[in-house]
């Protein structure tokens, strides 16, 4: 504009004076002038543009070397936020619009002229996934959720990349995109970075005392009966440890029982295993698991879990414990970042299918992006336990009877080692309906249900303990309504005195306007051999092991039980006003009850409902739901009822 102005300034004292034209020399004065101007300027704008070229195309140059040297090298990832408001001075901003407006013009003359902007990164060897980490990780992150989820499934599937490229992934990635890698069946576990850490033990103090501290540490009162057992069991046992180990005398009875039942385990291990029980149960209080985490817990269960890798049943206690607070989503964070989602991501690929099930309940329970629900503690989804883009359109529902569990109840049947060790999952399988089912059915979400049952108090895990059948009812319709059990269509397939809890969930949700989608998404009921009319089961009190003081739960199966005849009324009539579908299967041979009995445990007659087919099948009480193989007759007419009554919905 200076430039400009001076010329124009110039050629209108030329051409406008009065006085006669300047001398020549005069004129070219003013010529050179102007020459000398403009040539300053071009000169002075074209070293700036030089340097500034130059400067760009420095910080455009990649060095192969410093690449591959980047290879053996891991970073955390650390997000910087600039303060857009700081004044960065005049020449920071021309910089940096100079350096867009030139990065624009690149980037266009790249394009016209296929390519010449591109020329810097063409002698760099580096193979075309080298930038898919990157790239996904920053897509993980993205405010589109869809993004997201695609993100992680392409992670997961990606076993092409190089060991760097993992751990800058485990190091960089935040908490949502961890643990939906762990929930990823494909998932490399190189994509989890090891537990930080553990605090040493003190010298003085072994990691019994210390689990006892923790559960000493926790709120005493206003405890239910059971959480009071076997808190005031865990902190009394040690001494009992210590005198047996040095051979000590035994305490029959009180609870004292439970541990001379449990000597032939090692001392220490029982004793853990009182306190885990009873952090079980304190872990099913909220503010508890504060409480928990806030004295050390976490890191003290991983060290306990890590000290019995060879010990499933402390694993399996541990990580209930885990999955109970991880139902408290202000808790998420402190668990993912104590390391317990490397834990649970290899325990999920357990061939063990309990451990397997209680790492999957855990990790659900903490991915907050895809899983709505909340799994309590004894409920477990047996398929699909990891993401999968398979669209879920139904829930099949199991539930054990008396002195069963949510896996041993729904085993194949017994047979041969050798076959069992065979390792081909269609010859044996420890739990069918995660085997066979979900390959039958892959569109179904099947879930297990597990609940402590006895058949005499002294066999009770907790005597204090008087769940009676509406009690446990209405306990756990309250759970599965929580795992958004009555979204779907439903089947429920139970075995023995769970056909009855079955029977009471359904009378108790018709008369809650809340709990109104159990009833109407109820497409139909297996039961097998289901005592609706009774058992002669409390009937005889012969072998002082079980049945010297038969439990609530026996009692309740009485023949002359006022409460159980009434519940067979009930549901009668309101399955018929439903028009439920119902398949019922009854055991023909006796069952061995300890060593002294054999008991046909459901007669024919107190197994027919009063709707629906009657099957009787030659197996006895406990193997009337294991089939022997996937083709026996038990597992393909459960199979076809399953597929019939929800033929219309998996069509959809």
């Amino acid at each position: 504009m200076s430039l400009a102005a001076y010329c124009v300034a110039c050629c209108r004292r030329m051409g406008t004076s009065a006085t006669p034209p300047p001398k020549s020399n005069t004129y070219w004065k003013d010529i050179r002038n102007i020459i000398k101007f403009t040539g300053s300027l071009i000169l002075g704008s074209s070293l700036c543009l030089t340097y500034e070229l130059l400067a760009l195309k420095k910080s455009l140059t990649l060095d192969t070397q410093v690449v591959e040297r980047e290879k053996m090298k891991s970073y955390i990832c650390m997000h910087t936020v600039l303060d857009k408001r700081e004044n960065y001075g005049l020449l920071y901003q021309a910089r940096k619009e100079l350096h867009k407006t030139v990065r624009r013009i690149l980037a266009t003359s790249a394009k016209i002229l296929q390519g010449p902007f591109a020329d810097t990164f063409s002698t760099v060897d580096i193979e075309d996934h080298e930038c898919d980490a990157w790239l996904l990780l920053k897509k993980s992150r993205s405010g589109d959720r869809t993004a997201r989820l695609q993100a992680v499934q392409a992670m997961s599937e990606a076993h092409h990349w190089h060991d760097y490229q993992y751990r800058t992934i485990a190091q960089a990635c935040d908490l949502r995109t961890r643990i939906g890698l762990a929930r990823s069946q494909e998932s490399d576990l190189r994509f989890f970075l090891p537990p930080p850490p553990l605090p040493a033990l003190n010298e003085d103090t072994s990691i019994e005392e210390e689990l006892r501290h923790l559960l000493a540490s926790l709120p005493q009162t206003e405890l239910d009966e059971c959480i009071q057992y076997f808190t005031s069991l865990a902190l009394s046992e040690s001494s009992q440890s210590l005198a047996a180990q040095k051979g000590g005398l035994w305490c029959f009875g009180g609870n004292g029982l439970p541990y001379a039942e449990s000597f032939g385990e090692v001392p220490s291990v029982t004793v853990e295993m009182f306190c885990l029980e009873a952090l079980v149960k304190h872990s099913e209080i909220p503010t508890h698991c504060d409480k928990i985490e806030a004295n050390g817990g976490l890191q003290l269960l991983q060290k306990l879990y890590q000290l019995h890798k060879d010990c499933l049943k402390v694993q399996r206690h541990i990580i209930r414990i885990i999955g109970n607070m991880a139902l408290n989503e202000h808790l998420h964070s402190t668990i993912v970042h104590s390391g317990w989602v490397s834990l649970l991501a290899e325990a999920l690929k357990s061939h063990h299918i309990v451990e397997a099930s209680h790492a999957a309940r855990t990790l659900a329970n903490l991915d907050r992006e895809t899983v709505p629900e909340k799994y309590q503690d004894g409920v477990y989804v047996l398929h699909p336990q990891c993401r999968t883009s398979q669209p879920i359109k139904a829930d099949v529902l199991f539930i054990h009877g008396l002195m069963g569990a949510a896996f041993k109840t729904w085993r194949q049947q017994d047979q041969a080692l050798t076959e069992k060790v065979s390792g081909d999952e269609t010859r044996y399988t420890t739990c069918w309906p995660k085997t066979w089912l979900a390959r039958d059915c892959p569109a179904l979400r099947i879930i297990s249900v597990e609940y402590d049952t006895s058949l005499s108090d002294w066999r009770a895990r907790c005597p204090t303990e008087r769940k009676t059948i509406a009690f446990r009812s209405n306990e756990l319709l309250q759970k599965l309504r929580a795992a958004g059990v009555g979204d779907r269509p439903v089947v429920w397939v139970s075995h023995s005195m769970g056909g009855l809890l079955v029977k009471k969930m359904l009378l108790e949700a018709s008369q809650n306007p809340e709990m109104s989608t159990v009833i109407d998404n109820t497409r139909g009921i297996i039961f097998y051999s289901v005592p609706h009319h009774g058992s002669h089961l409390a009937d005889y009190s012969v072998n002082v092991r079980y049945l010297l003081f038969p439990s609530l739960e026996v009692k309740e199966l009485s023949k002359d039980c006022p409460a159980l005849k009434a519940l067979q009324d009930d549901f009668l009539k309101f399955a018929k006003d439903r028009n439920f579908q119902v398949l019922s299967f009854v055991e023909t041979l006796p069952t061995s009850i300890g060593s002294m009995l054999k008991l046909h445990v459901v007669p024919v007659d107190s197994a027919d409902l009063g709707i629906g087919d009657l099957i009787p099948v030659d197996v006895n009480h406990l193997n009337i739901c294991k089939p022997k193989k996937k083709d026996a007759f038990l597992y393909q007419r459960t199979l076809q009822f399953i597929r019939e009554a929800l033929a219309k919905d998996l069509e959809n």
